[in-house]
């Protein structure tokens, strides 16, 4: 007989799910748990988003808690719809989907709206706030067509928004109310600094600035400030606040303020109804930081399971963070009156800031810049309310601490107060930490990492946990762990290959079996990777895993966000003829195909494909795939060249065809764009490529590491050859060379940046190398064939492909 209890969490974001997995580990049998998500994602990291924008992170890597952690703690989920009522006399709650859900218990965790100013225009195309997946959708969207961004708020989001703005290529400006950035985290002095440093990586500022409206008629064209100035832009994103998300609440009769009113327990006004995180309003406060969400969640947690608790009493807060790769730190009360005394060093040559403030002997607040390290030790002092008198010097100048343990630098470890939470991103707690330790066996930071999530996301409190190792561990503490290609193993990549190649690993499951990886599977990580490196080494022998790539080279296409697919023919060096066209437009016709699109690379984009649409298209346009979706040659883009255009030099239409049809197919470490332009004015956009070649008198540049994505590198000049032969054998070389060097997922940018372009010109001087890679890479090309060719053909091969239902969400 079941005897648990109906518990409904609504809410899947951090604090919500953090209060659930307290719950799991101190009363697993006690409640059936329910959770309804109005993202239709699992429980993620939303402080990460500022990476995934600024290009560092894969949307993959933010999630905190994947679909298979629900299904193994058997957690029903309602994802994609949002509860809309709350009958609290007849314990049910409804969504916008129309389900009901009956229950014992609630949690409200909702959240928090992003602030909209109530602005004229502030309704238009083009306006977007900051706040979850979506938003970052919108703005890599975005970016591929717009130019001008202006980012309205100078807070911490507003300015992590503007620097993955940057790194997307757009000129973007930050306005800002105050006179100084980030006034709730900075001093003035700190926050200038601030503002020097990301002026110097490309942001412009306007302070001072209240908008009085967005111009523009359908879509935004700029921003109007009451003093009658202005500025253009074609993108606008407000990042000037949250407010609670208390209409569900409200509607439900649940007493609110500015957020939903709970008391110590976090509980409502309404019995068995309870709110935690960003919603939740205590004594007055309503949180907007990760760690005091994480302390109400674990208080909620022991209510819920019976155990005795004293109940949440408030949170004095700190900020440690990296803006835009600046460090800052600030806690407590940082601002200077009359009843304290503020000590400061400033070191401009440095870009280091630190204050301290003293009231009656105690240390109530601290602004940090440059240099957060002694964050942590000062944001003790703050929440144990110590007397320092006698040591204010000292602790400005940042060696009091370990002076005051007797030199031992190990024991301000030993003196953090239990509860001191080290991992701000996942609230995670000395105590946590400790307890992995001691009763867990963890004895790495991997293993700490794996156990509590401390490190897991920015990685910023990585020093402390190491540093609670060896306290903790002492000589059990292992020495620290060599990272591999992922989680599944410590080999690296060079250690992999050189190991396949020796012992003749010719299948994915053999290679991991045998290099003794810990997951016996593998993840989605290692798998395409082993399936890249054995292919690559051995490709006479080697089968090649479908199973093992990535859904869009599964079904090859592209999986948009809908589900549906994105098909795009191989058009060589962007030439194509009537037929062909004729061809395309008849099958776009007759498959219902709702988009026809011209891509940048010179092609047809057929968008809205239906999955099981796919063979039949592809057997009907009989034309090779443009292999839009793999980890392979995409596009070669020409211009007209000699064949036309007056400033032409040489052909680049016959010599990007001839390219095109040399390498296509040709699986790489990641994927290839090259270019041929037929004078310097480069109108092919040759230098922005992996390969790009560029016409001059008498002969060709080949330039190489180019990337035009979100982070723009210019390529580095190769060589310069004066033969169409001679540009094929060493543009051959070089594409081996990186096939063979290169990391998988690395482009010829990151890899040419990590290896040198010494190292290339050094491996493809001498003729005899050249032309040894030259064989290996036509030994390769032999071997391929268009991949819709075998499931056109093969009666099997085509049974399995139209069995395939999963779809994955993957990152082009």
């Amino acid at each position: 007989m079941n005897n648990r209890k109906k518990l409904v969490l609504i809410g899947n974001g951090m604090a919500g799910v953090r209060t659930i997995e307290h719950l799991l580990k101190i009363a697993p049998e006690a409640y059936d748990i329910t959770i309804i998500g109005e993202e239709p994602h699992p429980n993620y990291n939303r402080i990460m988003l500022s990476s995934v924008l600024a290009g560092g992170t894969e949307m993959s890597e933010i999630v905190i808690n994947d679909w298979e952690w629900y299904r193994e703690n058997h957690i029903s989920l309602a994802v994609g719809q949002k509860a809309t009522t709350i009958d609290t006399k007849q314990r049910v709650i409804t969504t916008d989907a129309g389900k009901q859900f009956s229950y014992d218990s609630v949690i409200l965790a909702t959240g928090s709206h992003p602030f909209i100013l109530p602005i004229p225009g502030a309704d238009k195309e083009g306006v977007i706030a900051f706040r979850n997946i979506r938003d970052c959708e919108m703005m890599l969207e975005a970016s591929k067509q717009c130019k001008k961004a202006v980012v309205i708020g100078g807070g911490l989001l507003g300015l992590e928004a503007a620097r993955g703005l940057i790194h997307l290529g757009m000129e973007t400006t930050v306005v800002h109310i105050h006179d100084y950035l980030m006034e709730r985290q900075l001093d003035e002095p700190a926050a200038k600094m601030l503002q020097r440093e990301l002026e110097a990586q490309g942001m412009t500022f306007l302070l001072n600035k209240h908008t009085a409206g967005i111009t523009g008629r359908k879509r935004v064209k700029g921003l109007q400030f009451i003093d009658g100035s202005e500025v253009q832009a074609d993108l606008i994103v407000m990042a000037v606040g949250i407010r609670p998300n208390v209409e569900l609440a409200k509607a439900s009769g649940i007493d609110i303020n500015r957020g939903i009113i709970v008391n110590d327990f976090m509980e409502t006004s309404i019995p068995n109804i309870y709110a935690v995180g960003e919603c939740a309003e205590h004594r007055g406060i309503a949180y907007g930081l990760v760690a005091p969400l994480y302390e109400q969640g674990a208080v909620l947690a022991k209510r819920l399971a019976g155990v005795e608790t004293q109940g949440y009493q408030g949170s004095v807060t700190s900020t440690k963070l990296k803006v835009s790769g600046v460090d800052v730190f600030s806690a407590g009360n940082f601002t200077e009156n009359a009843g304290n005394k503020a000590l400061r060093i400033q070191d401009d040559l440095g870009s280091t800031y630190k204050k301290i403030v003293i009231e009656q002997g105690k240390l109530v607040g601290a602004v940090l810049f440059g240099d957060t390290t002694d964050g942590t030790e000062l944001f003790s002092l703050i929440k144990r309310g110590e007397n320092v008198e006698g040591r204010e010097k000292e602790l400005l100048l940042g060696f009091s601490l370990d002076q005051m343990n007797g030199g031992d630098p190990l024991a301000k470890y030993e003196a953090m107060p239990a509860d001191e939470i080290v991992c701000g991103c996942n609230g995670v707690s000395k105590a946590t930490i400790v307890d992995a330790i001691h009763t867990k066996g963890c004895s790495s930071v991997s293993s700490i990492k794996a156990c509590t999530k401390a490190s897991a996301s920015c990685g910023g409190c990585k020093p402390i946990v190491e540093g609670l190792l060896k306290v903790y561990a002492g000589d059990a503490a292992a020495e620290p762990v060599k990272e591999g290609i992922c989680g599944c193993t410590t080999l690296s990549r060079d250690e992999i290959v050189a190991e396949i190649e020796r012992m003749k690993l010719l299948s994915i499951k053999e290679a991991m079996n045998v290099l003794g990886w810990e997951e016996p599977e593998g993840c989605s990580k290692c798998r395409p990777a082993l399936n890249y490196y054995i292919g690559m080494l051995f490709p006479e022998d080697y089968v090649d895993e479908k199973e093992s790539r990535i859904t869009n080279e599964r079904f090859h296409a592209n999986i948009q966000k809908d589900g549906t697919f994105s098909v795009v023919p191989r058009v060589y060096g962007g030439v194509t003829t009537p037929s062909d066209l004729k061809k395309i437009a008849e099958v776009a016709e007759k498959f219902n195909v709702p988009m026809v699109k011209f891509t940048g690379g010179q092609r047809l984009d057929l968008l809205g494909v239906k999955k099981e649409d796919l063979p039949q298209m592809w057997e009907e346009l009989d034309m090779p795939s443009g292999h839009a979706y793999g980890k392979t040659l995409r596009t070669v883009k020409t211009c007209v060249g000699s064949t036309f255009c007056r400033f032409g030099t040489q052909d680049s239409i016959s010599m990007g065809i001839q390219m095109e049809k040399a390498f296509e197919r040709l699986n790489t470490p990641s994927k290839v764009k090259l270019a041929v332009s037929g004078c310097p004015r480069n109108c092919a956009e040759a230098t922005i490529k992996d390969l790009g070649v560029v016409a001059i008198d008498g002969g060709w540049e080949i330039h190489i590491g180019g990337n035009g994505g979100v982070k723009v590198r210019a390529t580095d000049l190769l060589c310069v050859v004066k033969t169409e032969d001679e540009v094929m054998e060493w543009s051959s070389a070089f594409l081996q060379l990186y096939r063979e060097q290169a990391v998988w997922n690395e482009r010829t940018a990151q890899w040419i940046e990590r290896v040198g372009l010494d190292y290339v010109k050094k491996a493809l001087e001498k003729k005899e190398d050249r032309i040894a890679l030259v064989a290996r890479i036509e030994k390769t090309l032999s071997l391929t064939r268009d991949p819709w060719k075998e499931i056109i053909h093969d009666k099997e091969l085509r049974k399995n492909f139209e069995q395939l239902t999963e779809i994955e969400s993957v990152t082009r």
